[in-house]
């Protein structure tokens, strides 16, 4: 028998959530709950949404789990918050590991992790909680992944790295080995970091330059 899913949200990453949840787990979603402000409609993917208030009231915590699908919004804090709501209300949060990932560490991953296809996560890695790697990510040996993390597409995180709470990386970032990463690092898609940071710093690549001639005018 598959286990019983509530999850918190009704936008695209809740819907692609439930594809994932549905195909590739041993979960049976059963509702979706938002914030009683946040309610437009009554029905989501042919499922019930309850109030986050009274979802108590609806499904008995010790007989369902929920996963938190919010975004990286505000450096993940939102997500975080309804991660401590949810779990104060009682309820286990589950975690999706793809089927297709290649998960080579023997610690076990933290709760209300979100890890796609074609991650590669290398010996003695350390994910903890709440933690989203989307596809196609490398996590070098000995790595540390700390809490309320949001890893893009093709991120390089090299080994022996710890990235530290609350942080966003994005798409094609490349992190150099033995970086310690501070908290609340914002580094946009593209960045190179090779040298360990401070709380709070965000980093950005070279911008590409518009080329003075158009495609039709290059010998190409």
């Amino acid at each position: 028998m598959k286990k019983k899913l509530i999850i918190f949200g009704v936008s695209q990453i809740a819907e692609l959530a439930s594809v994932y949840f549905e195909k590739d787990s041993d979960y049976e979603i059963v509702a979706y709950t938002v914030d009683k402000a946040y309610i437009t409609t009554a029905i989501f993917l042919d499922k019930p949404v309850i109030s986050f208030d009274e979802i108590n009231k609806s499904y008995d915590p010790k007989m369902h789990d929920m996963f938190i699908a919010l975004s990286y919004a505000k450096m993940n804090s939102i997500r975080e918050k309804k991660y401590d709501e949810a779990k104060k209300k009682g309820f286990s949060l589950a975690t999706y590991i793809s089927s297709k990932c290649t998960l080579l560490t023997d610690y076990p991953v933290g709760d209300n992790c979100f890890i796609l296809e074609n991650n590669t996560i290398q010996p003695f890695v350390k994910i903890g909680n709440n933690v989203t790697l989307w596809s196609g990510n490398h996590i070098g040996h000995h790595s540390v992944i700390g809490d309320h993390n949001f890893i893009s597409s093709h991120v390089v995180i090299s080994g022996n790295c710890t990235i530290k709470n609350n942080c966003f990386i994005g798409v094609n970032a490349t992190i150099h080995n033995d970086v310690l990463m501070e908290e609340k690092n914002l580094i946009a898609a593209g960045a190179i970091i090779t040298s360990s940071t401070q709380s709070k710093q965000v980093f950005l690549p070279p911008k590409s330059t518009v080329f003075k001639k158009l495609s039709d005018q290059l010998n190409f």
